[in-house]
């Protein structure tokens, strides 16, 4: 883990500090939000589980997901495979955020974090993002962001092969490591300009 040390703007080991804002985003009504999935197969998301006060969380980049309603709630689905350290913390807090960043900027980035564990260190802080305490929920967003999605979890599953009407689909699971399925409701969505 690192922490944002407010007073000199450096990392340094241990939890995050508090008080971090979200910066320039402003938080915009359900009602005005839409997003398209076919999004994520090039301007992936940052997926975000844990707890900002404390400073444990771990992240992780995403190209697969949904977006829609069910049960008259606006929900944004995730999968995490159990092998990732992110499946940990999912498992273990209520909330979690979804990052957009300006694609070309970040793209190194979140390449970073979607490749290494945070395990082995503090691959945040690596990849050059600031963390900042969400406007509904525990999970940090980032600085850098231009939209931050907050979600509760409101259900979750795991896949299951032997529902794969097509057989292709367990291609992408050679080591069986099959994903959990989180919905998060989304309660609060800011977006900003690129940057």
């Amino acid at each position: 883990m690192a922490r944002m040390e407010e007073s000199t703007g450096s990392y340094q080991s241990g939890g995050y500090g508090e008080g971090n804002s979200p910066g320039v985003r402003k938080e915009i009504p359900l009602s005005e939000f839409h997003y398209d999935p076919l999004q994520l197969k090039t301007e992936w998301l940052l997926l975000c589980a844990g707890e900002y006060a404390s400073g444990h969380f771990n992240a992780m980049t995403i190209s697969w997901g949904s977006y829609g309603q069910i049960w008259d709630r606006m929900f944004f689905q995730v999968v995490v495979r159990p092998t990732r350290y992110t499946y940990e913390f999912m498992e273990r807090y209520d909330t979690f955020t979804l990052s957009a960043f300006a694609p070309e900027k970040y793209r190194k980035a979140l390449s970073l974090l979607g490749s290494r564990s945070g395990r082995d260190g503090d691959k945040i802080s690596l990849a050059g993002l600031t963390p900042v305490s969400s406007y509904r929920v525990a999970a940090p967003s980032f600085a850098e962001a231009y939209l931050v999605i907050e979600c509760r979890k409101i259900y979750w599953q795991d896949l299951d092969p032997s529902h794969f009407l097509d057989p292709a689909i367990d291609q992408n699971y050679p080591r069986q490591d099959y994903h959990r399925v989180y919905f998060g409701e989304i309660l609060a969505v800011s977006q900003g300009a690129l940057r």
